[in-house]
């Protein structure tokens, strides 16, 4: 075979496969921790990292179990190398050794999220998860958030109901939340965000490809800190591609979360 002969070219990234890149790179640097994911998209993500630039994560099966190499999202891990059952997610959780990306009903520019409740929260419009493990998850290690549905109805001035702690109100508790809290990234269908501001503001850290600055302003309900200049979130590379579409998401259902 001669030597410029070699694979088909792949067919370029779509949004949800952008997101899934993302939201891997919210794990970069952990090392050996519990990668606790909350939705398709983040799921491929933290088993994208794992197999690439992040080997020592650990990945549970959803249940009482740690897998081995990595596994179809909507399958269970082959190779078993560890027992988690739900009593000691509390003790990775009290050592700080997690780092989950949750979802988000509303979430402020400080980071606040509320995945409780729409609305005066004693007769609430919504009913949606309650608090769950969200204040513990936030005070205790990193935490990022994933928000398929970037819209000014989930990006609010202020949070109905604060289930996860923002930068503000860990401010106020003072070192004893500070100590370990740090909410890392945000990843939405537009945009990637963090709080690398002095006054620890939500601040527009990337946009996706195809989208604009503007688009991200418009679907934000507040004033969002943005930089002079705006970088595009990075596309997947090829080896990523491939994982994604043939094992880690080999049935597509990202695409549920983010349409193309």
């Amino acid at each position: 075979m001669s030597g410029g002969a070699g694979k088909a070219q792949q067919a370029p990234a779509t949004r949800a496969e952008v997101c899934a890149v993302a939201c891997a790179e919210v794990w970069r640097g952990d090392g050996e921790i519990l990668a606790s994911s909350f939705g398709v998209v983040p799921t491929v993500g933290a088993r994208l990292a794992r197999a690439t630039f992040e080997p020592e994560l650990l990945l549970s099966d959803g249940e009482a179990l740690l897998g081995a190499g990595i596994w179809a999202v909507d399958e269970q891990p082959t190779v078993i190398e560890g027992w988690l059952p739900f009593r000691a997610i509390f003790d990775l959780v009290a050592a700080g050794r997690r780092h989950a990306m949750m979802g988000a009903g509303q979430i402020d520019q400080y980071g606040n999220a509320n995945i409780s409740a729409i609305g005066d929260y004693r007769r609430p419009r919504a009913q949606l998860l309650g608090v769950r493990g969200a204040p513990g998850n936030t005070v205790c290690h990193p935490c990022s958030y994933w928000v398929p549905r970037h819209a000014p109805r989930v990006f609010v001035e202020r949070v109905d109901m604060v289930s996860g702690v923002g930068y503000d109100r860990a401010a106020e508790a003072g070192p004893p939340v500070t100590a370990r809290h740090e909410i890392r990234r945000v990843v939405t269908n537009l945009a990637v965000l963090d709080f690398a501001t002095e006054d620890r503001r939500m601040r527009l850290a990337s946009v996706h490809p195809g989208v604009t600055v503007q688009e991200v302003r418009d679907a934000t309900g507040f004033a969002l800190h943005v930089p002079d200049d705006v970088p595009t979130t990075r596309l997947p590379t090829e080896e990523e591609l491939h994982l994604i579409r043939t094992v880690i998401d080999p049935r597509d259902r990202r695409a549920a979360e983010v349409p193309r």
